[in-house]
């Protein structure tokens, strides 16, 4: 965020003009800055001439931090930091404020706006610690939604059919009418917009104004709905409604922050990157068709912290049916599939790598046991030939969502589904058969980063008393893969900030940099890189690999060497992925999806996160390096945890 020069420059602004109308008026401006996080916005205020600002901010390290900071910059007889919530301030002679302020500062958002307790916290400071009519930086926010139909976005939401090919003609795979019927999670979805490309959607509506809070007003934190009628620009199936927000930093709306995505900006070459602001994807109830230049009415509705879209035929105040009431899943995929999930269940061409796969291991005769987090594999077992399919299921809701699909396909005793976790599978849960094909994609609903579905592993070690002699398991195998490269962007959420708009935060650098002086810190992290563009330094490099076909080894794994540099670039970072090898001929990708192009660019699994090892943070991802020309690795699988450790160093810090 301290990176964020836009949002900072627009900030300073509206501050500066905020004080100088309190001044003109002739008055002491006294400044509420809530949510101080580095004091950065209050010692802007003293800058631009405030008399006194009271800094809030709960997070008690970041409080801590910000005291240092403000002494830093010579602030502290003018910045008063307050460790408490906005909520517990207190106004008084023995308060800690002596009277009300007459600016108020805040930095409460999020993607959604109001997703952190924005409507609460002002409404909180209108009733108790701010002057009527005062000054607000921001002054006001608007909301912002485009209705859209996109097949890519929607499959984020729903199950498609699935189609596979038997020997009997083409099978299809139907959600069941729960599913169908679900409004889905009642979440939003935050991503970076600008990464999906104009051509996977279509816009059926102009961008629409949905509604706007002026903060210098009071505000209330009460449920509403904002109702915006729109003339469609096409005829299609109404499905998804993208969002964002801007601010008006002044009250003439002058100086202005938006989060707007590329082409809804009027100068999409100075877009600012951002990632604690992105874009908002939101769907509807039910897809709904609609006809170009019919009339209809999109609706937002908002309690005190998220926000939900409807679409109506007539005005929201004129439609009884209106969803008053926050949408929420009854179907359990949600609960079960995060969006990513459902879209890669929806992908034809990945579920047909597995159908071609399975059809070369499926042999008279097969029993099969499936072992995945709510996955359809066991259905295109059925489909292609096993002659029987259990699968487990270790949670409720993934049993009683797979109970559902059977149902809905007609295969209640057809594939028998088993509730327990997989390693406490007895004979009689089999029937007294042995499996001659272990099968797995794998997925866990709790896995964070590529090699937590390794659990698979376990799982196969711990079910071995129950595989006939030369039982196949599927996949075969899989290996960790690794590749240096250099962001586009994502660097800047590890890179020191030093000096911001004129005000030294090193001391929050260090604070950062002391928060990764510890082992956890300083392994991967996951991020979904299709959203975050990087070039390719060097080339892929196969650092493990995992036999399924034998048991997990008692002893860890360890791999060392080092990863020649073949591009010039700036090295921010290790990206690794795992491939799972199916069969010698199919491999699945978890990470790099096409070769290299010439340049490095890089195309990514869009289904998956992939794990980010940040280079040491005392270089400064900015400036370029010249003198290193590989990066050292050690990796270790430690079997007894299932973890794996790892360091990457530039070749001239191994020193």
């Amino acid at each position: 965020m301290l990176h964020d020069k836009d949002r900072n420059i627009k900030y300073y602004q509206g501050i500066r003009a905020a004080v100088s109308r309190v001044k003109d008026r002739g008055q002491k401006a006294l400044v509420l800055d809530i949510g101080t996080g580095t004091g950065l916005l209050s010692m802007m205020a003293v800058t631009a001439g405030a008399d006194f600002c009271y800094a809030i901010e709960v997070f008690k390290p970041m409080a801590d931090a910000a005291v240092k900071i403000v002494e830093k910059n010579g602030f502290s007889d003018k910045i008063k930091v307050i460790n408490k919530h906005s909520t517990e301030v207190t106004v008084g002679p023995d308060g800690d404020l002596p009277c009300r302020a007459n600016i108020l500062v805040t930095e409460l958002f999020d993607t959604e706006l109001i997703g952190e307790g924005a409507l609460p916290s002002y409404e909180h400071a209108h009733r108790h610690l701010v002057q009527e009519n005062c000054e607000a930086v921001p002054h006001k926010a608007t909301v912002y939604a485009q209705l859209v139909e996109s097949r890519r976005m929607w499959s984020w939401n729903k199950l498609f059919p699935v189609h596979v090919q038997t020997s009997l003609g083409e099978q299809v795979i139907v959600p069941p009418s729960e599913l169908e019927r679900c409004p889905g999670a009642p979440s939003v979805y935050d991503i970076q917009l600008n990464q999906v490309p104009s051509t996977d959607f279509t816009a059926l509506s102009d961008v629409l104004p949905m509604f706007s809070v002026d903060f210098s007003k009071q505000v209330s934190s009460s449920a509403a709905c904002h109702s915006k009628q729109f003339v469609p620009l096409a005829s299609g199936q109404a499905q998804v409604v993208l969002s964002w927000w801007d601010i008006e930093m002044d009250p003439e709306g002058k100086i202005t922050c938006t989060m707007a995505p590329f082409w809804a900006q009027t100068n999409p070459q100075e877009l600012q990157w951002r990632d604690h602001w992105m874009q908002c994807v939101y769907f509807l109830p039910q897809e709904e068709p609609v006809v170009q230049g019919s009339p209809r009415c999109l609706v937002a509705h908002h309690d005190d912290y998220c926000v939900w879209y409807s679409l109506q035929r007539t005005s929201a105040d004129e439609n009884e049916e209106v969803y008053q009431v926050r949408p929420v899943c009854d179907c359990q995929a949600h609960l079960l599939w995060n969006r990513p999930r459902f879209g890669e269940i929806n992908d034809q061409d990945r579920t047909d790598q597995y159908a071609q796969a399975l059809r070369t291991v499926l042999m008279p005769g097969t029993i099969c046991l499936c072992v995945s987090d709510g996955s359809l594999l066991s259905l295109l077992a059925h489909h292609l030939g096993a002659e029987q399919v259990f699968t487990v299921e270790s949670s409720a809701a993934s049993y009683r969502l797979m109970k559902r699909i059977f149902k809905a396909n007609h295969l209640e005793d057809k594939v028998s589904i088993i509730k327990k976790r997989p390693e406490l599978l007895t004979s009689a849960d089999l029937e007294g058969k042995k499996v001659s094909l272990l099968l797995g994609e794998p997925f866990f609903a709790t896995s964070l980063l590529p090699w937590h579905n390794l659990y698979f592993w376990y799982v196969r070690t711990s079910v071995d008393q129950h595989l006939e002699p030369g039982a196949v398991v599927m996949p075969q195998a899989a290996s960790l893969y690794a590749m240096i490269v250099e962001f586009r962007d994502l660097w800047r959420i590890r890179s020191p900030c030093g000096d911001c708009e004129g005000f030294d935060v090193h001391i929050m650098d260090d604070m950062i940099k002391h928060s990764l002086d510890f082992r956890e810190s300083r392994e991967a992290e996951p991020h979904p890189l299709w959203e975050y563009p990087c070039r390719s330094l060097s080339e892929p490099q196969q650092i493990l690999t995992f036999d399924f076909q034998q048991p997990v080894p008692q002893k860890p794994v360890r791999a060392e060497g080092s990863m020649e540099l073949r591009r010039p670039g700036k090295s921010h970072g290790a990206v690794l992925w795992m491939e799972y090898h199916l069969t010698p001929d199919s491999t699945v990708s978890t990470g790099l999806m096409n070769p290299l192009e010439d340049k490095g660019d890089c195309c990514w699994n869009p289904h998956c996160k992939q794990a980010v090892y940040f280079l040491s943070t005392t270089v400064d991802p900015r400036v370029p390096l010249d003198g290193p020309q590989s990066v050292s690795y050690a990796v270790e699988f430690h079997p007894l945890t299932g973890d794996i450790t790892m360091e990457f160093r530039l070749a001239d810090t191994l020193n």
